[in-house]
């Protein structure tokens, strides 16, 4: 299932697609970062105004990384209550036990 966020300039998809954010259907990121954290967030800024969090090297504004934040929210939230999540949990878990030494 994908949610569309936008549509870039040059014509490209922007969607969340499972727990990622997808650029005309290659993985741009797994979260989104708010542009003040940004190192470079004076010129992000600068060549677009209105975005407040960047999807790899994509800006958005306010109303699209809400709709992708919850699109992500929703597909991470799917993942660990399936049974493949739990087993990965489980996994890590075990992981971290079986590396402790004495």
């Amino acid at each position: 299932m994908a949610t569309h966020i936008k549509t870039t300039e040059d014509g490209r998809k922007l969607q969340v697609i499972g727990r990622a954010v997808f650029l005309d259907g290659v993985k741009e990121a797994e979260w989104l970062i708010p542009v003040v954290q940004h190192p470079n967030w004076k010129a992000i800024i600068e060549a677009v105004p209105k975005a407040t969090h960047l999807a790899g090297r994509v800006p958005l504004t306010w109303d699209e990384a809400l709709v992708a934040q919850a699109a992500l929210n929703e597909a991470c939230e799917a993942y660990e209550s399936s049974p493949t999540g739990i087993a990965e949990r489980l996994r890590q878990s075990i992981n971290v036990v079986t590396s402790i030494r004495d």
